[in-house]
């Protein structure tokens, strides 16, 4: 049986193609490259209910004036809700988890973070628009998961 040349060049490329993205995936796997999104501190989750921060989690203002919100994500609820912050003000979330992988999403913006137990995600947003928002999980955290909502109210 004759392959035509041509056949075979696009055989070689693909097969190409597909060595490099293996290589790729194991290169990253070996360094140890692949690491959750903004890995800034660490938690113990077993210390959350006892933890400064986390543990009673409230807004609070710090002294320039912009605002910090610790966030627990269990199963298949959000700490504090609902979440009031003022407008055209930044406002930090403090994200981490207590059991389980957890999304952090306020619909109707580009704020989105991983919750994932054992690390702290961080993100600065500040909401132009009073109003109200919902927090939902996308990410797969159990059987409840689509009834895991939160409230976010800008004034």
């Amino acid at each position: 049986m004759e392959v035509d040349l041509y056949e075979r060049i696009w055989m070689w490329a693909a097969s190409a193609l597909i060595l490099m993205f293996l290589g790729a995936i194991i290169l990253t796997t070996g360094a140890e490259a692949i690491e959750p999104p903004s890995h800034v501190e660490t938690i113990d989750p077993a210390t959350i209910p006892t933890h400064p921060e986390f543990g009673t989690p409230t807004v609070t203002r710090r002294p320039d004036g912009s605002i910090v919100v610790p966030v627990v994500t269990t199963m298949f609820a959000f700490s504090p809700t609902p979440i009031e912050v003022p407008a055209n003000i930044p406002v930090t979330f403090r994200i981490t988890s207590a059991d389980v992988i957890h999304g952090f999403q306020i619909a109707g913006t580009n704020a989105n973070a991983m919750a994932i137990p054992g690390y702290v995600s961080q993100f600065t947003i500040t909401f132009p628009k009073i109003g109200d928002y919902q927090i939902v999980c996308n990410e797969y955290c159990g059987l409840l998961h689509h009834m895991m909502s939160g409230k976010l109210i800008v004034k």
